[in-house]
C-alpha cells in the first residue's frame, strides 16, 4: 500500500487577518505553529511514517513541515523544496482583506477569483515591489515562468509536471510521501487524483494543518482518501475556510 499525505500549512499571519496571501511570504502565527505540531503528533499516533517530504519556497509551508517532523521525531527526513508547490498567485489583490474585497466587488466575483478553475484575479506588474521577479529566491525563473496572477488552471499547469516528475516518482523508492503546501496547490493535486470537475473543485476546501491521506495499491491506483482527525472539527474548519471571503 502506498500513501500520499497532503497537509496545508498552519494558520499564517495573513490567514488570521483574512487577507489574500498568494506568493507573499508571510509567517505562521503562534496558533499556526501549534496546530502544525499537533498535526505531527496526530500522524505519529496514527502510525504514519513518511520517508520523503516535499514543500514550497514559502516559509509558512516550510515551518509547518518542520513542526510536523519535530513532533514525529523525524527531523532527519529528506526534504525537497520547489516553487511549483507555491500557493496560487492572487496577483494585485494580494494583501487585500477578503471580506472587504467581497463587499466591494461582490461575493460571486471574489469566489471566482478565489476558487474558480479558470478566472484570474487582476495581475501584478512584473517590476513592482510585490512581483516575484523582485525576489532573489526566484532568480532561476524566466520572465515567462513568473506568475503575475493565476487561476487554479494555471496553478495546476505549473504544478503537475513537478508532481508527476518528482512527487509521484518518489513512490518508485518509497511507500509513504508527504507534501506540505498550500490550499490551492494542494487542491490541484486533489482535483487530479479524485477526477473532480471544475465545478466540484470550487466548493472543495482544505483546512489548515489537517492531514489528508490518499491510499493507493502498488500500481498507484487510488483506493481511498480521508482526512485524519476529528471529523466534526474538520468539517467546521472546512466551512470556516469557505466563509472567509463572504462580505460582512
Amino acid at each position: 500500500m502506498k500513501k500520499l499525505i497532503l497537509v496545508r500549512h498552519g494558520e499564517s499571519a495573513w490567514n488570521k487577518l483574512n487577507l489574500f496571501t498568494g506568493w507573499t511570504d508571510v509567517d505562521l502565527t503562534e496558533a499556526g505553529m501549534k496546530e502544525a505540531y499537533e498535526a505531527g503528533k496526530l500522524l505519529k499516533a496514527e502510525g504514519f511514517r513518511p520517508e520523503i517530504c516535499f514543500t514550497s519556497y514559502l516559509k509558512r509551508a516550510v515551518k509547518t513541515l518542520n513542526q510536523i517532523l519535530d513532533a514525529m521525531d523525524m527531523d532527519y527526513l529528506p526534504v525537497e523544496k520547489s516553487w511549483r508547490l507555491n500557493e496560487k498567485s492572487y496577483g494585485a489583490i494580494q494583501g487585500l482583506n477578503k471580506a472587504d474585497t467581497a463587499a466591494k466587488y461582490g461575493d460571486e466575483q471574489v469566489l471566482l477569483w478565489r476558487r474558480s478553475f479558470d478566472v484570474q484575479p487582476p495581475a501584478l506588474d512584473m517590476h513592482e515591489e510585490r512581483s516575484p521577479r523582485m525576489d532573489p529566491r526566484y532568480n532561476e525563473l524566466s520572465d515567462a515562468e513568473i506568475p503575475l496572477t493565476e487561476s487554479l488552471k494555471d496553478t495546476i499547469a505549473r504544478l503537475m509536471p513537478y508532481y508527476e516528475g518528482a512527487i509521484l516518482k518518489a513512490f518508485d523508492k518509497h511507500d509513504t510521501v508527504m507534501v506540505v503546501a498550500h490550499g490551492n496547490s494542494l487542491r490541484g493535486i486533489v482535483k487530479q487524483l479524485r477526477g473532480m470537475s471544475n465545478e466540484e473543485i470550487i466548493k472543495f476546501n482544505i483546512p489548515t494543518a489537517t492531514p489528508y491521506v490518499f491510499e493507493f495499491d502498488n500500481t498507484m491506483k487510488l483506493q481511498k482518501d480521508y482526512f485524519v482527525g476529528d471529523q466534526e472539527e474538520i468539517a467546521r474548519k472546512m466551512q470556516s475556510v469557505a466563509n472567509q471571503a463572504k462580505k460582512k
